[in-house]
């Protein structure tokens, strides 16, 4: 069996100020990228995940685990990932291998998502990938209808950003809304991607309030952004934490174009949504 872990972009992230257990509230756009991770599952004679390329443990093997303390009885699998998606790029690739485990087990072990919620704040949402509008931790996600056809260039910027590091630079540059503002920009958000249009359409809300803390720490995203741009991408953004950024393109066929006008061999192009995921 094989099975596809797509990358999550975040196509904007508002971040609330920091609760008392220092996590923050958040409200973000979250949509899944043809780019995927293939999973290979085959059975075993004792569970294995094993990821050639990224050493230690992951948060696959730590979804296979949580499975089994559950009592899924299933026989022993091992799980071969074939890494597409760089690795702390804020993509979500890690937090994608795991959701493709627990779907594994649909069905089967009582409430997933709860699972999902303990290894990590995006997993949930990566259950079922499509565009959804997400809350909380990012543990409450709310599906919205397929967008418009649209793509991505990506510049990973060799990945190796930490988000508790970005999160922790968040909170010493005093980043942060009050839980009113984070409600009134969901109705938005809610009212301009639930009208399926194209994320190019309402540019003025797609917004990271993480990349202040981003660039803090890596300046050579605004190098990427500016690059991005100067290559005719209507709009480029940082995803998640960073250190990605990421062109948005009307088609394939433009993306393609900025991406063969960029000095960036490791630009990556793909496009975007759940309807348009491929191995």
């Amino acid at each position: 069996m094989q099975l596809l872990a797509p990358a999550k972009l975040n196509l904007c992230l508002y971040l609330g100020r920091p609760r008392k257990d220092g996590l923050h509230e958040l409200c973000s756009l979250f949509e899944p990228l043809a780019l995927a991770d293939l999973l290979t599952v085959t059975p075993a004679e004792r569970d294995e995940v094993v990821c050639p390329g990224v050493e230690g443990e992951n948060l696959a093997a730590r979804a296979l685990a949580g499975l089994r303390e559950r009592g899924w009885e299933h026989e022993p699998l091992r799980i071969e990932i074939e890494k597409k998606v760089p690795v702390a790029a804020g993509l979500g690739g890690g937090s994608g291998d795991a959701a493709a485990v627990l779907r594994l087990a649909a069905g089967e072990v009582a409430d997933l998502p709860a699972l999902a919620l303990e290894l990590g704040a995006d997993v949930p949402s990566q259950l079922r990938p499509s565009l959804a509008l997400v809350r909380g931790v990012g543990e409450r996600a709310s599906p919205l209808p397929e967008p418009a056809g649209h793509a991505a260039v990506l510049l990973p910027g060799g990945g190796g950003l930490s988000t508790a590091a970005v999160f922790a630079e968040a909170d010493r540059l005093g980043l942060g809304r009050d839980p009113g503002g984070l409600d009134d920009l969901a109705a938005q958000l809610r009212e301009a991607a639930g009208a399926a249009a194209s994320p190019l359409e309402y540019p003025d809300l797609l917004v990271n309030d993480l990349e202040p803390a981003a660039l803090s720490l890596r300046p050579d995203i605004d190098e990427a952004l500016a690059a991005l741009r100067e290559a005719g991408a209507p709009l480029a953004i940082l995803s998640g934490s960073g250190p990605t950024a990421v062109g948005l393109f009307g088609d394939l066929a433009a993306a393609q174009a900025a991406a063969a006008r960029l000095d960036a061999p490791d630009a990556i192009v793909c496009a975007a949504g759940s309807a348009r995921l491929a191995p």
